[in-house]
């Protein structure tokens, strides 16, 4: 049988965390950003951690 192959657009939008944890980075901070505030845009900035709702759905095409 043939190895599962993990969704290679998916490796390049999340990492796994030491804990299991997947990291992924904040939309909405590639265009327009001449409306949007100083405030907001500096909170796009940093990585966040995925939810457990898509957490489960992520993990297996990441085949982790």
């Amino acid at each position: 049988m043939a190895k599962m192959k993990s969704h290679r657009g998916a490796m390049k939008r999340f990492k796994v965390t030491g804990s299991g944890k997947v990291k992924r980075n904040k939309a909405y901070k590639s265009h327009i950003l001449t409306k949007k505030s100083t405030k907001r845009k500096r909170g796009l900035r940093k990585a966040t951690t995925l939810t457990h709702a898509d957490l489960k759905r992520i993990k297996s095409v990441l085949n982790v």
